[in-house]
Parts: structure tokens; C-alpha cells; sequence
């Protein structure tokens, strides 16, 4: 088996006839701090490591990379984070779904943000924001071969993509991407545009404050409360971005024409 897929009998009804069909593969990873359980996450294999960095990193456990001494695989779906200085514990009681990245959490007052307001000079020309769609749909190779992954990316103003990450969980994604960011020393991401490859949910908006980003867009639709999110905390988030067009929900300033 391919660690990004496998491959299945599939009933295909159209001319082709059945064919082999590809999934993205979701499997479970415990994540240990301190040789204690914290966490069952739900994601696709690979890009581990950022994923439990760009975790531990939304859930306030670390504050840097620096923080994250080591992450060591005690068996194939097993990782153990050895971290400084545990700043906190997470608070996760359950798995973490490849649907939710809030599961597991045990009160209110474990998904209330933790992290100051956003504040970038950030300025990006709207017909930027409207054109990065095309190249993260182009640097999906795992979704071009399933269809069943999401993805973020992380731009510059001008609109290069520096990095993307695919995952079945559309948290994950961001996680990993964060995780590659606090290793290559970019973090807080005040000078950069994030872009989700589906829906705008409130955990999505609480990761991108905890990382510092300014604009978080995406292709799909945001829910109320990520609106609310990012607006009290000073984030532009856009959603329907396309070619064509894009609607702006919160700190529309950051926009230009």
C-alpha cells in the first residue's frame, strides 16, 4: 500500500466499467507529551511531525519550535512529543475526528482562543486573493488522485504559494502547514494569506489567530461564529473566493483593488 493511498475494487458505472479507485487513507495517531496520552488525532499519513507541532502549537502547549524538542514514533500510529516546557495540557478527552477539530474538548472554556488580536500591515490587491484558488487546486496531488482530501496554503501578498498540505481533516491541514512554518522560522504568519481548500469553520479561524495570520480565505462558505471569530480578533476572512468574485465577511481594509 501507498502510504498517501490504496487502492480498491470499485463498481464505476460509466463506459470505463469497474476499476481499481484511489482513497486517501485516514488513520488514527495518539500523540503523547510527557509519556501521557493526550490526543487521538484522525488524520492522513504524512507530515506527522508539523502535524504534531502545528498542534501543540494551536493548543498552547508550545510557543515556538524551540519548545518542541523532539518527536519520536514509538510504533507506527504513535507519537511521542518531547516538549521544553508543557505550557499547558490539552484538553482533549476523546478523538479528534478528521471532521472536528474541536472534539474533546471538555468545556466552553477549553475552545475559547487563547492568543492576542491579530495585528498586521498587511495590504492584498483583491485580484491576488482571487487568483490563488487555481494554483492551490494545482498543487493537490493527493486530491487530484482521491478527491477526498482537503488542503491550506500558505501565500505571499503577490500571491506565491510557499508551501501546501493536504489532509482528510481540513484542520489537519492547517496544522501541518503550521508546523512547517514555526520549523522554517515563519510564525506568526503576519506577512502571509492563508487559503482553505473547503468550508470556513471556527476551528480553522481559531488556528489561523493562534498563528497570527491575517487573511484566512477559502473556496467554500465561513459559519457564523468564524465570522464572529474574525472579526473580534481582527482577522480578514473571505470566503467564495474565485476567479470571478469573492465575499468578504470581516476587516475588509486589508483588501485593495
Amino acid at each position: 500500500m501507498h502510504p498517501d493511498r490504496e487502492f480498491v475494487p470499485a463498481r464505476v458505472f460509466d463506459r470505463t466499467g469497474p476499476r481499481a479507485d484511489a482513497l486517501a487513507v485516514e488513520a488514527p495517531l495518539e500523540l503523547r507529551v510527557g509519556g501521557k496520552p493526550v490526543a487521538v488525532l484522525m488524520r492522513t499519513p504524512g507530515h506527522d511531525d508539523e502535524l504534531v507541532a502545528g498542534f501543540l502549537f494551536a493548543e498552547g502547549v508550545i510557543a515556538d519550535a524551540d519548545e518542541l524538542l523532539s518527536v519520536e514514533r514509538l510504533a507506527p500510529n504513535v507519537a511521542e512529543a518531547r516538549v521544553a516546557v508543557a505550557r499547558r495540557t490539552p484538553e482533549r478527552g476523546t478523538v479528534t475526528s478528521s471532521a472536528c477539530g474541536v472534539c474533546g474538548k471538555q468545556s466552553l472554556a477549553d475552545v475559547e482562543v487563547r492568543a492576542p488580536r491579530v495585528t498586521s500591515a498587511l495590504r492584498v490587491p483583491r485580484r491576488v486573493l482571487q487568483s490563488i484558488p487555481a494554483k492551490l487546486r494545482d498543487a493537490q496531488p493527493l486530491f487530484a488522485r482521491t478527491g477526498g482530501v482537503h488542503a491550506t496554503g500558505l501565500f505571499t501578498p503577490a500571491g506565491e504559494l510557499l508551501a501546501v498540505r493536504e489532509d482528510v481533516g481540513r484542520h489537519n491541514a492547517l496544522d501541518k502547514l503550521v508546523g512547517w512554518a514555526l520549523a522554517e522560522g515563519r510564525v506568526p504568519l503576519s506577512n502571509f494569506v492563508l487559503l482553505a481548500s473547503g468550508r470556513l469553520s471556527y476551528e480553522l479561524v481559531q488556528k489561523a489567530i493562534a498563528a497570527g495570520a491575517p487573511v484566512l480565505a477559502g473556496v467554500g462558505a465561513p459559519s457564523s461564529l468564524a465570522v464572529e471569530l474574525a472579526e473580534r480578533f481582527g482577522v480578514t476572512l473571505a470566503g467564495f473566493v474565485r476567479a470571478d468574485g469573492l465575499n468578504v465577511y470581516s476587516h475588509a481594509e486589508r483588501l485593495t483593488e
